[in-house]
């Protein structure tokens, strides 16, 4: 029962790094669902005392490589859902958000998977460096080499929107 209350305390996280994996708000959804039922099924790999949430990050992410692979050899292509997010929104400051929001989706988007995966563990969802290399199965260097280089280009990203 621990397991499974501390699975659904994690979903707002889950969602969000499915979010920038995947780029798509549906691909996201169903990336975490996916992630979830994997883990309820494999719950006995899990070791207790370890961190669950860099385990899940794990599952999703090795989920989400082999949908892009699977993606890839079908040759297909998902049209993003964002039209209609923001309908009825009539706050000005709503609205300016909403704007910031959209600009820093879409300058994460222009990031390679690499450093996308890197800002939205560590800036976003707030992994130490030594948790996010680990879940990323990569050293610390290339971490940190990933990250400022995704830092840079988003603000080049970002100044290019401002």
């Amino acid at each position: 029962m621990a397991f499974e209350r501390d699975l659904l305390a994690l979903l707002p996280r889950l969602r969000r790094f499915a979010m920038s994996l995947s780029r798509d708000a549906a691909d996201g959804d169903d990336l975490c669902q996916a992630s979830i039922e994997r883990a309820l099924k494999s719950r006995d790999q899990w070791q207790a005392g370890t961190r669950l949430d860099s385990w899940m990050y794990r599952i999703m992410r090795n989920l989400w490589i082999d949908e892009v692979r699977a993606r890839t050899r079908r040759s297909q292509t998902f049209v993003a859902e964002d039209a209609g997010l923001a309908v009825g929104n009539d706050g000005d400051r709503q609205t300016e958000m909403a704007v910031e929001i959209g600009n820093v989706g879409r300058a994460m988007e222009k990031l390679p998977d690499e450093q996308r995966e890197v800002i939205a563990l560590v800036l976003v969802e707030g992994f130490a460096y030594r948790e996010a290399a680990e879940i990323l199965d990569i050293p610390i260097g290339t971490l940190t080499s990933r990250l400022c280089r995704g830092r840079e280009a988003l603000i080049v990203h970002l100044g290019e929107a401002a």
